[in-house]
């Protein structure tokens, strides 16, 4: 009944004219922030401090937050239409979307992706409304040890569904990790895999890296393939959903929300990590898993859902113990200390009208989200009708654009070149594409949780297995790599000689 009444305070607060205003600002920016690669949330948040200086904390945290989830909602357009995830938060949501967009169902894709991200969006509210101060002790007791195992667990679990070879996997996610590890170590000073090159002792932008392993990839696929057709003009394709379809992605959607709000909760996963793992939970549960990767509408709607939710949960560590899960929550965090306001477990006594009104801002700007995106489909969709020339050039600017708005540095360019080859030859040659780019976002994570735990340990590798919770998650991720090998010998036994 308490969580109620709070809910009723919070939505007194979030209803307020200003404040509706200022919710409404916020997802519309971050929706074109998302659907446009190169900006990002984090960097449209920090334009957004200055901003803030003025605002209450309760309209200011309001204003950003809905920034932050209206990018990884509106992220999903690019990733859909052109294969050009601007946002990591959606780039499994690509696997399946690009391929809809292809077959002439790019408003069946999107309608499906603004859908799940409504409903994981309320469901990881409610989460975060119910449960938040029991999850945050739950979060505490996640040390390196048990975010390395995580983490091990979410790299291992996408690179066992790679269709035609495990090996092939596991050499995506070797090579993803070590792009991860390119640069400066902070720790040591050291210059790793920069071959005497000034320009990447800061390391590779995971965009340079996305956008030419999927979008310029794409470009170059589709040059060396001029047979294939464009999607038909103005076969864009229903946005209703049947009956079958609704009821072949409810069980997804839900199952998604949940596992993405508990690893938004956890500091240092966030939407990427949820929407992977949401991706490959369905792959593995669905008996139609080998359709995955070729236009199927469970894998749009169960990492879309997963982001979101994910991004809900992320809340929790942020607001109650004032420890940031990731880079767009650490810059929620620097607006928040800015405007005067402390988070951690006392927030709620001392700042109910920020906690409260936040979280009831969040329904809200899932409603307009909704109500934005979905009549706007059929003309973002049209996207798709442009000729095959003009859309490769307009793939190709994106990129570009994208790319050279990190850095304003002409090497960025080149390297995006050079990934766009990376990414045609993995194509031709049959190596997956997710494993090398989940192994790009955790292998700098998965270092530096290991340094940490060895520290700890005094050099004993014998802490990752001392630990229940890490011992647990470690054997998961063994028994993921495993079983697709004993369900191949198993197959292998079974065929007749």
């Amino acid at each position: 009944m308490d969580a109620l009444n709070n809910l009723m305070f919070g939505f007194g607060i979030a209803l307020d004219p200003i404040n509706l205003m200022y919710v409404f600002i916020g997802v519309f920016a971050g929706t074109l922030i998302g659907m446009l690669p190169g900006l990002g949330p984090i960097s449209a948040l920090a334009l957004m401090i200055p901003i803030t200086f003025n605002l209450p904390p309760a309209t200011g945290l309001i204003l950003m937050a809905g920034v932050y989830y209206g990018a990884i909602f509106g992220g999903s357009t690019s990733s859909i239409l052109l294969n050009a995830p601007g946002v990591a938060g959606t780039v499994a949501t690509s696997f399946d979307g690009y391929p809809m967009a292809r077959q002439g169902k790019a408003g069946k894709a999107l309608a499906i992706a603004a859908y799940a991200s409504f409903i994981g969006g309320t469901l990881s509210i409610l989460g975060l409304m119910l449960i938040a101060p029991l999850l945050s002790k739950v979060a505490v007791s996640f040390g390196p040890t048990e975010y390395f195992a995580l983490m091990v667990l979410g790299l291992t679990a996408v690179v066992s569904l790679s269709d035609k070879s495990l090996i092939k996997g596991l050499i995506a996610a070797v090579l993803g990790m070590m792009i991860s590890i390119v640069g400066m170590d902070l720790q040591t000073g050291t210059e790793r895999y920069t071959f005497g090159t000034l320009q990447l002792i800061e390391g590779i932008d995971f965009l340079v890296v996305a956008l030419g392993i999927f979008a310029l990839a794409e470009v170059f696929y589709m040059l060396l393939n001029p047979q294939r057709k464009n999607t038909p003009r103005n076969q864009i394709g229903s946005l209703k959903l049947s009956g079958a379809e609704v009821k072949e992605i409810a069980a997804p959607i839900g199952r998604s929300s949940i596992l993405g709000f508990f690893t938004g909760v956890l500091p240092g996963a966030g939407a990427t990590i949820g929407s992977f793992l949401g991706y490959s939970m369905e792959k593995r549960l669905a008996k139609d898993g080998n359709t995955f990767g070729k236009g199927n509408i469970k894998g749009v709607a169960a990492p879309e859902a997963a982001n979101n939710a994910a991004c809900g949960g992320s809340f929790v560590p942020l607001l109650t113990l004032g420890v940031p899960g990731s880079g767009t929550t650490a810059v929620l965090l620097g607006a928040l200390l800015v405007m005067g306001v402390t988070p951690g477990p006392m927030m709620l006594e001392q700042r109910p009208e920020v906690f409260w009104g936040v979280i009831a801002s969040m329904y809200v700007g899932n409603l307009f989200l909704l109500v934005l995106n979905l009549p706007l489909i059929p003309y973002i969709a049209r996207i798709l009708d442009a000729p095959r020339p003009l859309l490769l050039s307009l793939i190709l600017i994106f990129c570009m654009v994208g790319v050279y708005g990190i850095s304003f540095n002409t090497f960025d360019l080149v390297m995006l070149l050079i990934f766009g080859l990376i990414g045609l030859a993995m194509r031709l040659y049959g190596f997956p594409a997710a494993p090398l780019i989940l192994g790009l976002i955790l292998g700098a994570l998965m270092e530096e949780s290991m340094r940490r735990a060895l520290q700890i340990s005094g050099g004993d590798w014998s802490i990752f297995l001392s630990k229940p919770i890490a011992l647990t998650l470690l054997l998961l991720a063994a028994l993921s790599l495993l079983l697709p090998l004993l369900r191949k010998l198993r197959r292998n036994r079974q065929q007749p000689l």
